[in-house]
């Protein structure tokens, strides 16, 4: 009675081994691979074996929808035949030696939900068709050389949850449409060039959890608006501009007490007020 149970397992086994993608789905891995380097990966892919067998990459329905190789030794850029992969919902390259631009229509990949091309060697601009990936929820890029500004419209991305850009050479402000996602839990976005106030509407961001603006060049009054985070646990936002007085909470709140930089590059500590109320009336 074992022998027919066995049977269908082998059976089942084979059929899943046969499961593949199309052509132009398998031409498209085998570009990134032979565009990073692939023979010497610490995780190589057999060529020679069907798709469903190849380290990180996940199929269903014969269609691509994950690959993660992070920290896998991938040498090179990523080709733009990666966007014929149009059931792929999470990319995962997440420190390895990547260099190049992301791909500038990176956004035809609608199913997205995970985007992690962080540590790597990655320049230019982030490219505006990010947002276009209305299901993405966590979009990590930091720790690249990435420049320009934020895409405007990143507000579009209404099922955003984390926003990890930290340690880039990102300059303008922060975009109005950014605090319109109230599903943001970590926003991290320090060790960059950004400038401007942070506004008032911060405070829409009823699920942030983690905050970090830490070192860049913003100014003007901290806004007493980001009291009005309950789930808030974590924030820096030191070593910027900012003035004006702050209250006892909001400086306990923040990682190292609102030390500032005032015009002259000397760190400098805002004046903190008990009274909310004061600060708020200083503020007007």
């Amino acid at each position: 009675m074992k022998i027919i149970p066995t049977l269908l397992l082998s059976i089942l086994f084979s059929f899943s081994m046969l499961a593949n993608v199309s052509q132009s789905e398998k031409e498209a891995l085998v570009k990134l691979y032979e565009a990073t380097n692939g023979k010497q990966w610490i995780n190589k892919w057999d060529l020679s074996l069907p798709v469903s067998t190849w380290y990180g990459v996940k199929l269903q329905d014969d269609k691509v929808i994950s690959i993660r190789l992070a920290d896998n030794n991938l040498v090179g850029e990523i080709p733009t035949e990666i966007l014929n992969l149009t059931g792929l919902q999470e990319l995962d390259l997440h420190k390895n030696k990547i260099s190049g631009m992301i791909p500038v229509f990176i956004g035809n990949l609608k199913e997205m939900k995970v985007l992690n091309l962080s540590f790597n060697n990655l320049s230019g601009s982030i490219p505006a068709s990010v947002c276009d990936m209305a299901n993405l929820k966590d979009l990590e890029l930091y720790m690249n050389a990435l420049t320009g500004e934020l895409p405007m419209q990143i507000g579009a991305l209404k099922q955003l949850e984390v926003l990890s850009l930290f340690n880039n050479e990102i300059v303008g402000e922060i975009p109005n449409s950014l605090y319109d996602v109230k599903t943001m839990k970590v926003l991290l976005l320090n060790s960059n060039k950004l400038v401007g106030g942070l506004s008032r509407d911060v405070e829409n961001m009823t699920a942030l959890e983690n905050f970090s603006l830490f070192d860049n060049k913003m100014d003007g009054q901290v806004p007493f608006e980001l009291e009005n985070l309950n789930n808030l646990k974590e924030m820096n936002i030191s070593y910027n501009r900012f003035k004006g007085l702050v209250s006892k909470n909001l400086a306990v709140l923040d990682t190292l007490n609102m030390t500032m930089l005032n015009e002259q590059g000397i760190t400098v500590l805002l004046d903190v007020t008990t009274n909310r109320n004061s600060a708020i009336v200083s503020e007007d």
